[in-house]
């Protein structure tokens, strides 16, 4: 039978590695959508699997099937302790992301590692997981997938924008959703700040330090991808390859590479706020703490900015991810083929019992 009310744990991991973010939220429904956060909690990755992560796109098969139990086992005892901590006695299902491995879905390719049957059974909880790997197969990028979150729960603002990794921005065009990724952010940015012995560049006070080196950020600006329509997503392997090499052939400062890097980002994101005039703009992710950064993006726009509280900022990708496990519970749509050009919508993921 098919219910009103959910409690579920969401669970995701993130390219720029900050780590496993875990939320308790309850879902109701009733004439629309509602939900409650319980709790969240994010688990920084101990060094050893930053490594292991960072370099998942250089691996075998073979390999990465290996590090996929290796991972699988890591996330359940990471789930175990975060329903033990909380006292977490009433679960629907915990809802799953996994880590992204590989993602080429040109080549109809996506793996997320840590999304094994071994998880339920470790965790004795029904697991909904894998939400990539049908909508590849019906031809579509795999990517976005939180856009059906932002149409059924924050349909109030004009534009949902997510600064992770990567930043990815969904909005309703012709009473359709629409959504895709824009550029890299923390992947980069969290990449060059590293090379000074930190994990990020604390409120971007390193950037400003920085002076913008505008024959990089003119090559950055011209890259192919930014003039091609959606739907379309970026993955690591496309940053290794178009990205990182670009800029390191300039052989800047890390500041000045964050200082351009941070323009250019800025730049980007206001191209496609600015298609829509007078707009509400609702911003979660990481890339919020960067306040450097919100400071270049509001010099290149109008639009209303609007930065929820603290625990839909962080944790709103793991939110949503609790919530297409909800609807693929209901078997309900929970990927449209709008947003990632598969060839029909879909209700994707796995359902893993016990």
């Amino acid at each position: 039978m098919i219910k009103n009310s959910y409690k579920v744990i969401g669970v995701m991991s993130g390219t720029s590695l900050d780590g496993i973010d875990l939320i308790y939220v309850s879902f109701e429904k009733s004439n629309r959508w509602n939900f409650q956060v319980i709790h969240a909690q994010t688990v920084t990755y101990p060094k050893v699997w930053c490594t292991v992560l960072s370099d998942l796109v250089s691996r075998s098969i073979e390999e990465l099937k290996s590090i996929d139990l290796e991972y699988t086992n890591y996330l359940a005892e990471v789930i175990k302790n975060f329903i033990t901590e909380f006292n977490i006695d009433k679960i629907d299902a915990v809802c799953s992301h996994g880590h992204t491995a590989l993602h080429q879905p040109e080549k109809e390719i996506t793996y997320q590692i840590g999304n094994l049957p071994e998880l339920a059974k470790k965790i004795q909880e029904t697991v909904v997981c894998d939400f990539r790997v049908q909508d590849v197969a019906f031809g579509g990028q795999g990517a976005p997938l939180v856009p059906i979150g932002d149409k059924l729960l924050f349909s109030n603002f004009d534009f949902c924008l997510n600064l992770g990794g990567f930043a990815n921005i969904s909005t309703e065009i012709e009473n359709k959703r629409i959504a895709y990724d824009i550029c890299p952010v923390n992947i980069v940015l969290n990449h060059y700040v590293k090379k000074l012995g930190y994990d990020y560049d604390d409120g971007g006070k390193i950037a400003a330090k920085g002076v913008v080196h505008r024959d990089l950020l003119n090559e950055l600006n011209a890259i192919p991808f930014y003039l091609e329509d959606f739907p379309k997503s970026l993955g690591l392997e496309w940053v290794n390859l178009k990205i990182f090499p670009l800029i390191d052939g300039f052989q800047l400062s890390v500041n000045d590479v964050l200082r351009t890097f941070v323009e250019h980002i800025a730049l980007q994101l206001a191209n496609e706020m600015n298609k829509k005039k007078k707009a509400s703009v609702f911003i979660t992710g990481g890339g919020v703490y960067n306040a450097f950064l919100i400071k270049r993006l509001k010099t290149y726009t109008e639009n209303n900015i609007v930065i929820p509280e603290a625990a839909i900022v962080e944790f709103k990708e793991a939110l949503i991810f609790g919530f297409l496990g909800v609807l693929k519970l209901r078997n309900e749509i929970n990927c449209l083929s709008t947003v990632t050009g598969a060839s029909k919508d879909h209700s994707s993921g796995k359902i893993l019992r016990p």
